[in-house]
């Protein structure tokens, strides 16, 4: 008996996409019948003490160097949050938890975070839209198409830097190709820091797209085409879906990466005009002189548990949303 006989709703849409040749509604019903077994799940399979002393084995090194370079300073920073510095560091006093709860509820703290915030917002919606379109325009089989390809991937070629550099000289109000005051303007110098992280994020989307785009099966595209779907519609409702996971995976990069912004601000602004780009990063980098090095830690502790809880949350409210080709 076959699961469509046995009264399997999925198995009986399936049976009759084929039969009517919607090879597009079949393909989307593997996909959602995958989906669903994901999340039903099955019997674990149980490993041998071998593989399981192979795998450690394995994890030695990386658990050593972890451990080594960022477990144990981790585990310092939190302990150098509880200390007071006395007489521009001087001397230090134990405060316990005080100084955190200072410290992570200051306005100074929340004005760094709200601006790690606007430089996420601005870098990471911009650079997945443009390297998802550009590798969706390079994923063609024409004569010369490397060559752009090469092109659209060549930003990842230059450092934080002198992307950085690069844009503070197009944007300089004196000098700069682009005759325009952003940088000196309060309400438009965050997103003008922003533009040469955009340009760097653009080519950093486009290769894992691109590498995501490349494992799609021809014969998905082909069914999805005979069946009278769009050059939009095969993007929103095959490509997309099918490259969720290299999205998802994309997505979180790209939001640490932004949380961590410094570069790009020392650069260009230095955090101004009037602190108006300041990031968290750059105040933590502000605070490391010994006479507030407590600060600093603080600071630090603060911004790691914010990138953790945005990336566990993205991971939570989107891996619903993906699907894992088996």
């Amino acid at each position: 008996m076959t699961d469509a006989d046995s009264g399997d709703p999925m198995a009986g849409a399936l049976v009759s996409s084929v039969s009517t040749g919607d090879n597009a509604g079949a393909a989307g019903i593997l996909v959602a019948e995958r989906q669903r077994r994901r999340r039903r799940g099955g019997p674990r399979r149980r490993y041998s003490a071998r593989e399981v002393g192979l795998a450690l084995l394995l994890l030695t090194p990386s658990l050593v160097v972890f451990v080594a370079f960022f477990y144990r300073p981790f585990l310092n920073l939190l302990n150098w949050g509880t200390f007071e510095s006395r007489r521009n560091g001087a001397f230090f006093e134990d405060v316990g938890l005080q100084q955190y709860r200072e410290q992570l509820t200051s306005d100074d703290f929340r004005q760094g975070l709200w601006h790690s915030v606007q430089f996420v917002l601005y870098t990471v919606p911009a650079g997945m839209v443009l390297g998802v379109l550009l590798a969706v325009a390079a994923h063609r089989k024409l004569k010369g198409i490397k060559a752009f390809q090469a092109i659209f991937s060549s930003t990842l070629a230059s450092s934080v830097a002198v992307t950085s550099v690069i844009f503070f000289y197009l944007f300089n109000p004196v000098v700069g190709l682009v005759a325009t005051d952003w940088l000196n303007d309060t309400s438009t110098a965050m997103f003008a820091v922003s533009l040469s992280s955009i340009w760097q994020n653009m080519g950093l989307a486009f290769v894992i797209v691109l590498a995501g785009l490349q494992a799609v099966p021809d014969e998905v595209m082909e069914a999805a085409t005979l069946d009278g779907y769009g050059p939009l519609r095969r993007l929103l409702r095959i490509t997309l879906p099918l490259i969720s996971p290299v999205l998802l995976f994309l997505l979180v990069v790209l939001v640490i990466f932004g949380l961590q912004a410094f570069a790009q601000v020392d650069i260009i602004t230095k955090g101004g005009p009037v602190s108006s780009t300041e990031t968290l990063v750059f105040k933590i980098n502000r605070l490391s002189r010994p006479d507030n090095i407590g600060i600093g830690a603080v600071y630090s502790v603060g911004l790691f548990f914010v990138t953790l809880i945005v990336t566990v949350a993205q991971f939570v409210i989107l891996d619903r949303r993906v699907h894992y080709a088996r």
